[in-house]
């Protein structure tokens, strides 16, 4: 009963991402001149973290392997910020943004990129490999920065549903997948959600919150 409370929440949160993904695209459109463009973290938490608020609850645990071919688990980062998110390594459009915007977000934190953990769970247990993560990684500059983690169907699919991520295969190089990011604090506990328009700024903001508290 508690497992789809749990999920109902975290599909609800997600709906009211997608909806403000969809506002965002809708005022762009009205705005032909260029610009930095507008996240939709329009809203505050507790702590003062831009993004939607997840109310501070335990984020669902896993483990998986990285680039590198080492086990890597959410609780091995207890005591520092963390940043979940979803991607496929032959993705042409959302997730290199992602991961150029992270990275941008790393190189604006200095020193500090070090104490933030930001796990990449995969959405394309047939196309993504140890090799093309670690290759994926290093074309954006993201190595030293992420665990990119990679997985069998079985072992992601449980991850995606408990962090509320639709991921289908359109083809054998082609996934469809939500765009999200989730803000998790030095407790494990999920903080805000960001979408895929987060700014800069915004990221940067979060993560020195979240390292200072």
């Amino acid at each position: 009963m508690s497992m789809s409370w749990r999920l109902a929440s975290r599909l609800s949160v997600i709906t009211m991402a997608l909806l403000v993904v969809l506002i965002v695209a809708l005022l762009s459109l009205r705005n032909t001149t260029g610009g930095s463009g507008s996240s939709s973290s329009t809203t505050s938490n507790a702590l003062g973290l831009q993004g939607i608020d997840l109310g501070g609850s335990p984020a669902p645990g896993f483990q998986l392997t990285d680039q590198f071919g080492h086990t890597v688990s959410l609780a091995q980062f207890k005591g520092e910020p963390v940043i979940v998110t979803f991607m496929y390594t032959h993705c042409p459009t959302v997730c290199p943004l992602i991961a150029e915007k992270l990275h941008t977000a790393m190189q604006s934190l200095g020193s500090n990129a070090q104490k933030v953990a930001i796990l990449v769970v995969s959405v394309d247990p047939k196309g993504d490999t140890q090799a093309s993560a670690l290759t994926f990684s290093e074309q954006h500059q993201m190595t030293d920065y992420w665990h990119y983690l990679t997985g069998t169907q079985n072992q992601l699919s449980p991850i995606w549903s408990a962090y509320a991520v639709d991921a289908q295969s359109i083809s054998a190089s082609t996934s469809m997948h939500t765009s999200v990011l989730y803000l998790i604090d030095k407790q494990g506990r999920e903080q805000v959600l960001l979408d895929q328009n987060f700014t800069n700024s915004e990221m940067t903001t979060d993560l020195q919150k979240l390292l200072q508290a």
